[in-house]
């Protein structure tokens, strides 16, 4: 036997001591482990008590993915007896041991968002969510009024299922306590794009109607964020800090007149008479 939940696993600590003929049975224990053929029996680990007449012999789990597991032995041994007997063998978790989640049914593991294309999800057997509908008659005049209110389907919301939906919708993305609605200037239901809902909920939802907000999600009545319809910019808003800067404009920078460039024409007369004193040096100097 591989695992057995209804095997007490809990020392009892009212009980001071445990019988000498419980506690050295611990050999027997092992043995019947042994016996079993299951193997990987490993080191002892200690005996607990279970009452009186039983106690629990713990040996280590040696088996391959059952690591922090150990092997429980129970023995027992009525009052007047002097041995004792094997009453079951079992494989428990030890308190490091890897052990699975509590096993849930299907329909209570999905969550929100698993839902895929072409996935069917039918609802549970007597979902308290959903109660019987209003069943069409065939008269007109009755099923018109009917589908007017929102009835003439099998099964509709109960009282249960609307507060279910109400909790999720005030306490999530697009209830009053969001970031979004703290900061907003107004709320959704004074906002024209504001689409309240039918039936019992239409005082507290309503679904969005502008593509730049929460478009088509359902928002709470205190609500809101800053695409209201009422919103308005800033008086000024829009107005150029700055003249606007033509660059067809042309600036015209006055220049003082430029000086003339050096030439025969603007060199001074007395820069073009030769020097007679100077040209007999000249002469003497090539000649040498």
């Amino acid at each position: 036997m591989r695992q057995n939940e209804h095997v007490s696993f809990a020392s009892f600590p009212e009980l001071d001591q445990i019988r000498p003929v419980l506690t050295e049975a611990a050999e027997l224990a092992r043995r019947a482990l042994i016996d079993l053929g299951e193997g990987g029996v490993g080191d002892y680990l200690g005996v607990t008590a279970e009452d009186d007449s039983a106690a629990t012999h713990r040996f280590v789990a040696d088996l391959p993915g059952y690591r922090g597991w150990q092997w429980a032995v129970v023995v027992a041994a009525p009052a007047d007896a002097d041995s004792a007997t094997i009453s079951e063998l079992v494989l428990l978790p030890g308190p490091d041991a890897l052990v699975p989640p509590t096993w849930l049914p299907w329909d209570e593991r999905i969550r929100p968002g698993d839902l895929g294309p072409g996935d069917r999800l039918p609802p549970r057997a007597h979902d308290p969510r959903l109660v019987p509908g209003y069943v069409a008659t065939g008269d007109p005049q009755v099923d018109d009024v009917a589908y007017e209110l929102g009835l003439g389907r099998p099964q509709v919301p109960s009282r249960e299922g609307r507060l279910d939906a109400a909790e999720r919708w005030h306490d999530g993305e697009f209830g009053p306590d969001s970031e979004m609605a703290k900061a907003a200037p107004s709320t959704c239901g004074l906002c024209g794009f504001y689409l309240p809902l039918a039936g019992s909920l239409s005082a507290a939802f309503g679904v969005c109607g502008n593509e730049y907000a929460a478009d088509g999600h359902v928002v709470h009545v205190q609500y809101g964020c800053g695409a209201h319809s009422d919103t308005e910019l800033p008086t000024g808003a829009g107005s150029p800090a700055y003249d606007p800067f033509d660059d067809a404009a042309l600036d015209v920078t006055a220049q003082a007149p430029a000086s003339p460039a050096p030439g025969p024409e603007n060199t001074p007369a007395s820069d073009l008479v030769s020097d007679p004193v100077s040209e007999p040096l000249q002469d003497a100097q090539s000649d040498s």
